[in-house]
């Protein structure tokens, strides 16, 4: 099963690498992520080049795709060219985004109605677009999904990990990557997040 983490130019470092680095702990499992850029090299907001490791066709192909947030999303929502890169199918695939990845969301018109999660820098930008946003970290419908704020990058890799490959393992993984000490309190509140933030598939 293959990941496409797509991150465009300005993106926000602790959405694309979080989620990354945490689903790559399921390599051995058969679970993969790869930084999908719409150019071979994208830079982030802070000026760290990356060099992508598949192209944006990549996604037609990926069985999850997450898209990352960033200082250019506004950007990306009103490039035509670049959002026809972006054929997404909810019914095959699983599909998320980071903070402001939800404008990409809604501008594909896969939110179709659903609430969304997203920063506090976005929400009005978001709710713009018709969205509904949750004061909350997490929201899954379906084989659809949305987080709001950095940190909560590691709830949707919890999501991607349990829908693929069960809670044991995303269990597992949250516990691996748990500050010390804090491993049962963290791993409760990822895993509580996403099984708050569900509602029944559609």
């Amino acid at each position: 099963m293959q990941v496409a983490v797509v991150t465009f130019d300005g993106f926000n470092e602790l959405d694309s690498f979080i989620a990354s680095a945490l689903i790559n702990r399921c390599r051995k499992d058969g679970l993969e992520a790869f930084v999908t850029t719409p150019t071979p090299v994208v830079t982030s907001m802070n000026g760290v080049e990356v060099t992508g490791q598949r192209p944006m066709e990549f996604v037609t192909e990926a069985d999850v795709v997450l898209i990352g947030s960033g200082v250019r999303t506004r950007d990306v929502v009103a490039d035509d060219r670049l959002i026809s890169r972006l054929p997404l199918d909810p019914s095959r695939q699983l599909i998320g985004a980071q903070c402001s990845g939800a404008l990409v969301l809604a501008r594909l018109g896969l939110l179709n109605g659903m609430p969304a999660c997203t920063d506090r820098t976005s929400r009005p930008f978001v709710e713009a677009r018709g969205v509904t946003v949750l004061d909350a970290p997490f929201h899954s419908e379906g084989n659809i999904a949305t987080a709001g704020g950095c940190l909560a990058s590691q709830y949707l890799a919890a999501w991607v990990i349990d829908r693929t490959l069960g809670t044991d393992a995303a269990r597992d993984v949250l516990d691996y990557v748990a500050p010390v000490g804090e491993n049962d309190e963290t791993v409760e509140r990822a895993l509580r997040a996403v099984d708050t933030g569900r509602t029944a598939l559609r």
